[in-house]
């Protein structure tokens, strides 16, 4: 039989899957030796069991009641004993960090008869008194069900500190009224149904939404921590607080945190009163900021990374409540990795790993503009940074309501509590007039990445009227716009204007010249170094692709050739489209061939000796026509007007009407089109092999690659592949100067990944067309389903992620491999890359790597992420098999 209880002094750091990452870090700090209350942890296992069958798994009572009898032995003390009474915290504790997401219980073991008791052995009647009212109305919500609003209307009723035990049965009232039964008396009692409400809540609806988020499987369940109290609240000389062992919004080093006296830990984090900085602890208590700051440094040491530490002062003595690993913004995170790494705690491929390619996309974000001349509203404290604009809204649905729609909104509220999280998520930045770093708002904003400014307390925030005042009088009211920049912790009246992040000038222009620049650059060249997957760009123009040099690219891995038959070309198009006669053909792709010369001679120039990957024409020709509405409408219009009709409009409409498609994604399109329209390849072909000829005459070493898109059968790939040689081989023979490009396809449907080795006979590299090889794979439209069911499919976790920006792995990562297998069987020298967008997604990137492709490629902005996520798989991929 499984043991599903474990006391502190039993585990250790590593067993977070089985204690959760709270458990896990009580028992590490126990097995340090710092002052941690004694306790034990129920396990994730019971948890799930207990999910699974709507009942405690056999055994977990008789454990429970061992390791209880246990605790008040060694603390001499027993629950429910009316003289001196053993009160207990029962808390949740997940795998992965879920603040606020899950349930909390205080003061387990108070009632009736324990009150006068406590009241006596503490010499604080108040403290008594408030102790009871604080599980009632915890329990009451967390247990029972109760909504929290009741309780709070009725402590408003009672403002008056003397009037506790009043507000108590108030309380009690409610319990009775709202569920039938008495608040339970039993502290026994108390204690199971708080532990089944923490494994309950791990299913409720905002730690749900909050796993879909982060992308925390569903299956772990949660352990519970069973505590004995210690307490924040009796008197001056004692207090509680949350620290870190650096500042988590800007990697400054140094202990940082929040303090408050004579609170309990659960106010300093719900934000409902404003904290002091934690250096107040110093002046209040010098013994316990000096312990403090010792156990933090050992801790950071101990865990080599920032740190998140909860512990309570009782009475001038420390006690550590947790432990772990913390959350950082983005700045924060590169600051710190470089710190380690440079004061030796981590390496060089250890940094690389302590942070993504999503932190680096948001520090790539714009920034506001220092010079702008905005109204300001107020200021607090900048706990998650980043700039944002958006619509004040005062409630999450609110917020949410308005995300669907389109518009961009800041939620603003005076302090956050966990339902706030689909609002939190919807809007673009969090605005709170109470609260710390610490607090609620400012913990989950900076893990989501969200801009946040907390504790704005110039602001007068009125959720009912559905407005905040100013100090000076301005009365902003829902609907208006305003700008949060979460590094200064302002808030102005409009929308400022925006400027280019110093890390995107750093990638742009190389230049260092911030501190966050200079860790930027740290960890980029180590994961430049130790990378395997090469990485080129999606570039269409020579701009795009001078960009993406300046990025970092190796290449361009997509040229779009239809994107240049564009804007003022389109009639040519058109005449190609029209001509009914060979030379009417062949006239109009005279005329574009220069113009293709021309742009490939630029893109070509721009990359020097660097592969470039051209794409003949892939989307369907009806695509460069006017719409087929639009042509018809007209056409009506001027018959009903008595106005002649254009020829051409009346030779565009029967155009269109002759190709008109079904289903044109899978219609004349990619290699179809070369082997239906005459001549169409053969002048890409040539206008690409006639800029190499230039270039080469010029001195350069350019490196054009042709790639026919949409192969199914390798006698398509062999019949155009014959074309392209024969016009490489007519240039090479007119100007004198050898062209001989390699050429390939890409992988994008399903039969062509299926049938990979003997397509690979006729390619000497493949690149995957993850867009349209995710379409065909699962049958679906990508643009019809996130418009329509995806949304559904995601909400109801059937999906962890859309298949458009993670590559799935189990079904089309499946053919991927499948065809690189294959492919390489038949041509061990076949090159391998990837050109869809998931060349640009982390997940997908480490995907790339496991499966053994040559290189990703993405559009420009992007390549700093796949440079960044390449080298992190590379150290990950070599850790696990070492």
């Amino acid at each position: 039989m499984p043991t599903y209880v474990y006391d502190f002094t039993e585990g250790d750091r590593q067993m977070a899957g089985l204690l959760g990452g709270k458990g896990a870090g009580l028992a590490e700090m126990t097995r340090l030796g710092l002052p941690v209350p004694p306790g034990f942890t129920v396990t994730t296992e019971a948890c799930r069991a207990f999910l699974a069958t709507g009942t405690e798994p056999p055994g977990l009572g008789r454990e429970l009641a061992r390791r209880l009898a246990a605790l008040e032995h060694r603390m001499g003390r027993s629950l429910g004993d009316p003289e001196d009474p053993l009160l207990l915290a029962v808390r949740s504790g997940a795998k992965f960090s879920m603040p606020g997401m899950m349930d909390t219980v205080l003061d387990i073991g108070l009632n009736d008869e324990t009150v006068p008791g406590l009241a006596k052995a503490s010499g604080r009647e108040h403290f008594a008194w408030d102790s009871y009212r604080r599980l009632i109305q915890m329990f009451g919500t967390t247990v029972l069900g109760i909504d929290g609003g009741l309780f709070t209307a009725a402590a408003a009723r009672r403002p008056d500190r003397g009037e506790l035990p009043e507000l108590v049965q108030d309380f009690k009232a409610i319990v009775e009224q709202v569920t039938g039964a008495e608040f339970p008396q039993d502290p026994l009692d108390q204690l199971t149904r708080a532990i089944r409400a923490v494994f309950t809540s791990w299913n409720g609806e905002r730690a749900r939404v909050y796993r879909r988020r982060e992308h925390i499987p569903d299956d772990l369940g949660t352990a519970v921590n069973v505590q004995a109290m210690v307490f924040g609240n009796l008197g001056p000389d004692s207090g509680s607080g949350v620290a870190f062992t650096r500042d988590p919004a800007t990697g400054r080093p140094g202990l940082y945190g929040d303090y408050l006296p004579d609170a309990q830990g659960e106010d300093v984090v719900a934000g409902i009163r404003s904290t002091l900085a934690l250096s107040a602890l110093h002046d209040l208590d010098p013994g316990s900021y000096d312990a403090l700051r010792t156990h933090a440094r050992r801790l950071e040491a101990h865990y080599r990374d920032l740190c998140d530490l909860e512990f309570t002062v009782e009475r001038g003595r420390l006690w550590m409540l947790q432990t772990r690993v913390g959350k950082r913004s983005a700045p924060a995170a590169f600051r710190i990795a470089a710190q380690l790494a440079d004061e030796g705690l981590i390496t060089g491929d250890e940094a690389v790993t302590r942070v993504t390619g999503a932190q680096l996309s948001e520090l790539m974000f714009p920034r506001f503009d220092e010079r702008a001349d905005g109204t300001l509203l107020g200021q607090g404290v900048p706990a998650s940074p980043g700039a944002a604009v958006g619509a004040a809204v005062f409630d999450s649905a609110e917020a949410v309501r308005r995300a669907a729609a389109g518009e961009k909104t800041v939620l603003v509220r005076r302090e956050t509590a966990p339902d706030d999280l689909p609002g939190m998520l919807a809007a673009e930045a969090v605005l709170t007039s109470r609260g710390g770093k610490t607090s609620h708002a400012a913990v989950v904003a900076r893990g989501m990445g969200k801009v946040c400014v907390c504790g704005a307390e110039d602001l007068d925030v009125d959720t009912t009227g559905r407005r905040f005042t100013t100090r000076d009088g301005t009365v902003v009211t829902e609907g208006t716009v305003i700008s949060v920049d979460g590094t200064a912790g302002t808030v102005h009246l409009g929308a400022l204007p925006m400027v280019e992040s110093p890390v995107t000038h750093y990638f742009d222009s190389g230049e260092i010249t911030t501190t966050l620049a200079v860790a930027v650059d740290l960890i980029m060249r180590r994961a430049d170094t130790v990378r395997r997957l090469g990485v080129r760009a999606n570039a269409d123009t020579a701009e795009d692709a001078a960009r993406a040099l300046r990025f970092g690219a190796e290449g361009i891995g997509l040229v779009r050739t239809e994107h240049m038959f564009l804007g003022e070309r389109r009639p040519l198009v058109e005449a190609m489209i029209l001509a009914t006669a060979d030379a009417d053909r062949r006239a109009a792709l005279d005329a574009l061939l220069p113009l293709q010369r021309a742009d490939f001679t630029g893109i070509l120039t721009a990359m020097g000796d660097r592969p470039v990957v051209i794409r003949l024409i892939d989307p369907p020709l009806h695509e460069f026509l006017p719409d087929r509405t639009e042509l018809a409408v007209r056409i009506a219009r001027a018959q009903a007007e008595g106005r002649a009709v254009p020829p051409r409009d009346t030779a565009l409409l029967a155009a269109v009407e002759r190709m008109h498609e079904q289903n044109p994604m899978l219609g004349l399109r990619g290699v179809r089109l070369a082997l239906a329209v005459p001549g169409l390849v053969a002048m890409q072909v040539r206008a690409v092999a006639e800029a190499v000829v230039e270039l080469r005459r010029a001195g350069r070493d350019p490196r054009a690659e042709i790639m026919i898109p949409l192969v199914a059968t390798a006698q398509e790939l062999r019949v155009v592949r014959a074309e392209v040689r024969h016009v490489l081989a007519r240039v090479t023979q007119e100007t004198g100067v050898p062209v001989d490009c390699p050429i390939g396809t890409m992988i994008e449907l399903p039969r062509a990944a299926l049938t990979a080795g003997g397509i690979a006979e006729e390619a000497e590299f493949f690149s995957f067309g993850t867009n349209d090889l995710t379409q065909t794979t699962w049958g679906i439209s990508r643009d019809d389903a996130e418009a329509g069911f995806f949304p559904a499919y995601l909400a109801q976790g059937i999906l962890p992620a859309s298949p458009f920006e993670s590559v799935d792995a189990a079904g089309v990562g499946r053919l991927i491999r499948i065809a690189a297998a294959e492919g390489r069987a038949s041509r061990p020298d076949l090159e391998l890359g990837v050109c869809g967008e998931h060349g640009g997604d982390p997940d997908s990137i480490h995907f790339f790597h496991e499966a053994g492709l040559d290189y990703v490629s993405c559009s420009p902005y992007r390549i700093p992420v796949a440079r960044l996520e390449a080298g992190r798989a590379a150290v990950l991929a070599a850790r696990s098999r070492s």
